[in-house]
């Protein structure tokens, strides 16, 4: 099995990267829904208590205890869809990493997405987030949290760099290559290729 697995910053392009695989019909495995279902388990909001279960789970799990979660969810993923490649959305630490380069081995590819500040910002506020356009300190804090957790160090140890100042449609090709790379080729051209920029990616 051929895992992809995507680290970025907020707002550089993850869950459009998500959403290329999907339309190539590769399954999408998404570590953030580990804690969403660790906070309904606590009886809690995960859009209220996320960050604050996430480091309650790797203070008594471990610090790759999402990692550790996941990995089965990776494994159902891909024998549900019939499919040798699965794409792993939200890469964090290299703790993280190194648990699914365990795991994995060579079969496991990090994909870096790049995009400068400015830009995310732009993004985000063009999707009315909080942190967006709007709010910089809110995403310059969001950043300083991802960063902590150790998310620049992953970002610097990946296998893939993929920059995404450009189009949509040339950010789309581009995970399509890595797609057709690093799996089983069976990503696709879509219609909507032809669309310009918009957001360049949810994060």
């Amino acid at each position: 099995m051929n895992v992809i697995g995507t680290v970025g910053l907020p707002g550089s392009g993850k869950g459009e990267a998500a959403t290329v695989a999907e339309a190539a019909g590769v399954p999408v495995v998404v570590m953030g829904d580990v804690i969403r279902e660790e906070c309904r388990e606590r009886g809690l909001d995960p859009a209220e208590h996320h960050g604050q279960v996430a480091g309650r789970l790797r203070a008594e799990e471990g610090d790759d205890a999402v990692a550790a979660r996941t990995i089965p969810r990776i494994r159902e993923a891909a024998d549900a869809a019939d499919t040798e490649t699965v794409l792993v959305d939200g890469l964090r630490s290299t703790v993280e990493l190194e648990r699914f380069r365990e795991a994995f081995g060579e079969r496991f590819t990090l994909v870096a997405i790049h995009a400068p500040f400015e830009l995310r910002a732009e993004r985000l506020g063009d999707r009315g987030r909080d942190d967006s356009d709007a709010d910089l300190p809110a995403l310059r804090e969001r950043d300083a949290r991802e960063i902590e957790l150790g998310l620049d160090e992953t970002l610097d140890r990946a296998d893939v760099d993929i920059d995404n100042t450009g189009t949509l449609a040339e950010f789309r090709e581009r995970v399509r290559e890595v797609l057709d790379v690093a799996g089983d080729g069976r990503a696709a051209r879509t219609e909507s290729d032809a669309e310009p920029a918009r957001d360049g990616g949810r994060p």
